[in-house]
């Protein structure tokens, strides 16, 4: 299978100085080092890893906007810091902190905008924005100025307005953040949906265990700029994503909950959180005896925090990637 994304050795040193009295001294930090990885077209991988890592570092090579110090990268064809200029035709790009709508000005202006910087013929430009505004559910706030819209509408069009041109490849990078529940799931599923209907290659930066879970079918793990781990979701997601948290409040004091692969980890008056090893009792099963042994306010599930997942990864013995496992059906656990 052709690749989408291929990367040799790539390597990028920053240059720190630091001033004591009237000298100066620098220092040489290695933000990414040498990584090689390949990516082939229609994939969606998930690219994690603790603040520092180098995920955004390796995006902004990728896209062409850093030269690495050492190594080699392709996507679709292009060296990014070569041709920037051809590359952006053909990929799409949303950093979650930095937004490429016009904040003044509806969503509506920033598609007549991107389709004059793109060349987009008028009549592809209208079917496709028409499409984009239909399948995002932008409709009722495509006049509204950007500054009046809520995060969850905002990545909404962000990611529309990435894909207006067609792109091959988009990169996503903390799409979700700072969303709730509701519109953290609602940007997974059309970006789920764009990659299985169009063929769209995904490469996707998170905190979030859920995006990995429910975005990707591949993920890799870097750390101090290296990979440390390159597996299907579905393996990892069973060897390392197996643990929920579930925080509980009662109306009243409640019996204990006494349940194989249920652990309290904190108590609090009327309030409890319960870790729930998945594998040894279901969700399900958990969510039943929590029902019975009192009476519930408010309930939320959620995974653990990304940091302990990649903990648990560089601590825990690998399983054998040699054998084929069958793709699971992918769930999502929210807020109730």
């Amino acid at each position: 299978m052709e690749n989408a994304v291929s990367v040799n050795q790539l390597v990028k040193n920053f240059v720190l100085k630091k001033r004591d009295g009237l000298r100066w001294s620098s220092t040489q930090v290695k933000a990414v080092d040498g990584i090689t990885l390949a990516i082939p077209k229609g994939q969606s991988v998930a690219f994690i890893g603790p603040n520092g890592a180098g995920k955004s570092t390796t995006i902004k090579m990728l896209t062409g906007i850093l030269h690495p110090t050492s190594g080699d990268a392709t996507v679709l064809g292009c060296i990014p810091w070569k041709e920037r200029t051809r590359l952006a035709r053909r990929i799409g790009v949303v950093f979650g902190q930095r937004s490429q709508l016009w904040y003044h000005l509806p969503p509506r202006d920033t598609f007549e905008l991107l389709s004059k910087i793109y060349e987009i013929k008028r009549d592809l430009f209208e079917s496709r924005r028409d499409m984009l505004i239909e399948r995002f559910q932008l409709g009722e706030f495509l006049d509204t100025p950007v500054r009046k819209l809520s995060l969850g509408q905002r990545m909404r069009a962000e990611v529309a307005c990435s894909l207006l041109h067609g792109p091959q490849v988009i990169f996503l990078d903390e799409p979700t953040i700072g969303l709730d529940v509701i519109a953290r799931q609602e940007l997974r599923d059309l970006v789920r949906e764009w990659n299985q209907e169009n063929g769209v290659t995904v490469f996707l930066t998170s905190h979030d265990a859920g995006d990995i879970q429910h975005v990707a079918k591949r993920v890799i793990v870097i750390n101090h700029g290296r990979v440390v781990l390159d597996d299907k979701v579905s393996r990892v997601r069973r060897q390392y994503l197996r643990e929920k948290v579930l925080s509980v409040k009662y109306a009243d004091t409640p019996e204990s909950i006494t349940l194989e692969g249920v652990k309290t980890l904190k108590e609090s008056g009327h309030a409890f959180k319960f870790e729930v090893d998945t594998l040894a009792v279901s969700i399900e099963r958990v969510m039943t005896e929590i029902m019975r042994i009192g009476t519930v306010v408010d309930i939320t599930i959620e995974d653990p925090p990304l940091e302990e997942i990649i903990a648990h990864i560089y601590s825990a013995p690998r399983v054998d990637a040699g054998e084929e496992e069958p793709e699971e059906e992918e769930s999502e656990e929210g807020a109730t």
